[in-house]
């Protein structure tokens, strides 16, 4: 990825304001670990209440953590004031996301004014190994003068 340049210089603030303002995010427990231009890592640790039947993480606070991140990731690059929703997502579940936290990071592949690109990884992480357990391509819009979906 080459070096991308925010258009806010204080990018990280605006990224974890936005990240504070989502009930779920903090309801399972996520939060922001690192944020550069082009790039969101979010962790999550490991709580029964995220579990599927067999253990495992479930794929959809996988999914949540890792969109999050491929979100924020493309938000960074954005202006204050500006909205981000995503407009889909492949996700690939590559093993068991078996671990004591989940590591999502997401990263900016085709940034552009209204669609941005993005892909992301999720490892799960047990006895201090980390294993790619999900793999995810999405694509996110920038909303524009839209003060009921800013942030």
């Amino acid at each position: 990825m080459s070096k991308l340049t925010p258009i806010n210089a204080d990018f990280d603030a605006m990224v974890r304001r936005s990240f504070a303002k989502q009930s779920m995010m903090a309801f399972i427990g996520a939060e922001v670990a690192e944020v550069r231009p082009g790039f969101c890592e979010i962790h999550l640790p490991h709580r029964d209440e995220l579990l599927q039947q067999h253990g495992f993480f479930h794929a959809g606070a996988t999914s949540a953590i890792v969109d999050s991140a491929g979100g924020y990731a493309a938000f960074s690059l954005f202006e204050e004031g500006d909205g981000v929703l995503t407009v889909e997502f492949k996700l690939n579940l590559t093993a068991p996301a078996d671990g004591d936290r989940l590591i999502a990071r997401g990263e900016v592949v085709k940034p552009g004014n209204t669609l941005t690109v993005t892909r992301g990884e999720v490892l799960a992480v047990k006895d201090g190994r980390e294993k790619t357990c999900a793999v995810m391509q999405q694509t996110m819009m920038r909303i524009v003068g839209r003060p009921d979906v800013s942030g």
